[in-house]
């Protein structure tokens, strides 16, 4: 059963309260991340996560965790491109001091000078273990070919030079701007009293504040039809081929999901028994959405050897224009509503994943969707749902690419696919435009 509130600073609540756990997942969600930043101080997002576990005005770094790990709880924080979320999961007795600690962390961090420099130095090795993982390295590459200038381009991580540059007055001016409780959101999933929980929060979190007029807004950017391309010496070429998405929230999102998982989601997916169970030319392949708001990418990745490298791309380009031209079979449709409702429910078995979704809708929808009309959604999906997904994703074919590998002729790859796209060399820090 759901539950929404908003306490008298504006902070918004949801809570799910489940009789049969005896569990608490708690989380507060601010609607910032590397989205929200300008160039100069990239990063800065998630490095104020960091920041906020080195210690409060009550609670030394090593408390903050050691209080909860005490109790057999966990605590924990992530930054995405357009979030930011702090959460603890612990025994629903120990709602409390879970309350007190996030609360205290959001209110009363010290942002220490001497933590900050410490910090920036686990940052900096975080980057360069990031700069190692050709998987990571591909997700920003793509992401610069894809947007460009737009802020969705950055990396959550930022640069070295940027976080260097990080100060006390630096982090307390960006918190002041971005971090109020008109754009957060606590979201509390587990076995508790609801009047008694209401009161606590109301208690803890009264006393934040911030600007009640600051609403994050973005630029939507223009897909472009960009490659990026780093060369790095390891064994395998890591392939990542984007196609337009829809955005987050969009009325035909399960139709895409559904689509996805036909086209690249799972063993029995066309990528998956094409190009590596019928042809052997890949260990992985898969496809998958990044819904946004106002914009959405569909992408499709694999990791192949140079030998392979063309023909799996023609095998992909292959497989994606006739699915996207000869669409999915009454038959097919019904099988898939079945996996996508089995997959959605498997998900929402513990209380953190419940939390996380709870909190995200209300956070970037100010609604929830509650399992039943998620279902009924799913059931609803037809053939009309599924033309529209197929021509504004799929039809368009792959708009842009992006490569992590060892002296690859990405340009050459980049041909199978669409003459036209241009051509970044991320090692040699050249342009060049194609025809």
């Amino acid at each position: 059963m759901f539950n929404t509130y908003k306490l008298k600073n504006g902070l918004r609540v949801v809570t799910e309260y489940i009789e049969h756990v005896n569990s608490i997942s708690i989380g507060v969600m601010v609607q910032n991340g590397s989205r929200n930043e300008e160039l100069n101080v990239n990063g800065i997002s998630h490095f104020i996560e960091h920041m906020f576990f080195k210690g409060t005005e009550k609670r030394t770094s090593k408390e903050i965790v050691q209080e909860i790990e005490n109790v057999g709880g966990q605590i924990n924080a992530y930054t995405s491109k357009e979030a930011t979320c702090y959460y603890i999961k612990s025994l629903n007795t120990h709602i409390d001091l879970a309350i007190d600690i996030l609360s205290d962390m959001i209110i009363n961090s010290k942002f220490d000078d001497e933590e900050i420099k410490k910090e920036q130095g686990v940052v900096i090795e975080e980057i360069n273990m990031s700069e190692d993982s050709p998987e990571d390295v591909l997700d920003n590459n793509q992401a610069k070919a894809i947007f460009g200038e737009n802020s969705l381009a950055y990396p959550i991580l930022g640069s070295i030079e940027n976080i260097k540059s990080f100060n006390s007055k630096k982090i307390k001016d960006f918190i002041n701007s971005k971090y109020t409780p008109y754009n957060s959101v606590i979201s509390i999933c587990g076995k508790f009293d609801e009047k008694e929980l209401i009161k606590k929060l109301e208690d803890a979190f009264g006393p934040w504040s911030g600007a009640e007029d600051y609403v994050p807004t973005y630029n939507t950017p223009i897909l472009l039809s960009d490659s990026v391309y780093t060369n790095k010496q390891i064994e395998q070429l890591h392939i990542n081929l984007a196609l337009k998405g829809l955005p987050y929230g969009h009325d035909s999102a399960y139709a895409l999901i559904m689509l996805n998982n036909i086209l690249g989601g799972g063993a029995s997916s066309i990528l998956f028994q094409n190009v590596r169970e019928e042809l052997g030319l890949c260990y992985t392949i898969y496809s998958y959405s990044h819904p946004y708001l106002g914009v959405g990418l569909n992408n499709i990745y694999t990791g192949v050897s140079k030998q392979s490298a063309k023909k799996a791309i023609e095998v992909i380009n292959k497989e994606l224009k006739n699915f996207a031209s000869k669409g999915i079979s009454e038959e097919i449709l019904a099988i898939n509503k079945e996996k996508i409702k089995a997959n959605y429910i498997l998900g929402l078995e513990s209380t953190s994943s419940r939390m996380f979704a709870n909190a995200k809708n209300m956070l970037l929808q100010n609604k929830i969707k509650t399992q039943e009309e998620v279902i009924n959604k799913i059931n609803n999906i037809n053939g009309d749902d599924i033309n529209y997904v197929l021509d504004t994703c799929f039809k368009p074919g792959i708009i842009s690419t992006a490569y992590v590998g060892q002296d690859i002729d990405y340009k050459e790859l980049n041909n199978i696919i669409e003459p036209n796209i241009r051509a970044y060399d991320n090692s040699a820090n050249e342009s060049i435009s194609r025809v």
